[in-house]
């Protein structure tokens, strides 16, 4: 299962890593061919728009699996730990319900544009909203593994979802100290 995870991670920063290659050379050759030879490509920025939002939602499941959304924990570093799994639990259930929610909006989308496509590219709009599925599926599967690991394993850094600013400079700190 690790290598899976590690396999699917690794997948995502390169696909990541490409849309952002090919949609800043779109975007620029477009601007290098309108100021210089006044054309350009027509479909580059629909396809820019495209694959910035495949970026979105694919950097949204890496960052989920990694901790890093925004978020407020005031009140969980201030209670019992047994407080805090009852939050994180409630907390987790609430984005999935949230992802469910993602999930029914994003296939009713997909199947409703099949037939629409877009002006400058042709592609179908189901490209544009089935990242939606992706994403609400990616997910779900990022939270199932945060509840199970919160529920059965022991280690209490589960129930504190949030980083500090102060927690991310401790090793650099550290390492300049040897």
């Amino acid at each position: 299962m690790q290598k899976f995870i590690h396999f699917a991670n690794r997948l995502s920063v390169l696909l990541i890593s490409l849309l952002l290659a090919v949609m800043c050379i779109l975007v620029f050759g477009n601007v290098v061919l309108r100021y210089f030879f006044n054309s350009g490509i027509t479909w580059s920025e629909e396809m820019a728009r495209f694959m910035f939002v495949w970026l979105i939602f694919l950097g949204a499941i890496l960052g989920l699996k990694d901790n890093e959304h925004l978020g407020v924990d005031m009140l969980v570093k201030k209670v019992s730990r047994r407080f805090k799994k009852i939050l994180y639990v409630i907390c987790n259930l609430l984005i999935l319900y949230s992802l469910i929610l993602l999930l029914n909006g994003s296939w009713k989308l997909t199947l409703l544009s099949v037939d629409s496509v877009a002006p400058a590219t042709g592609l179908p709009y189901s490209y544009f909203y089935g990242i939606g599925i992706i994403a609400s599926i990616g997910m779900g599967i990022v939270i199932f593994r945060n509840l199970y690991n919160g529920l059965f394993k022991k280690d209490t850094d589960h129930f504190v979802m949030t980083k500090d600013s102060e927690e991310l400079t401790e090793p650099l700190a550290k390492e300049e100290g040897k």
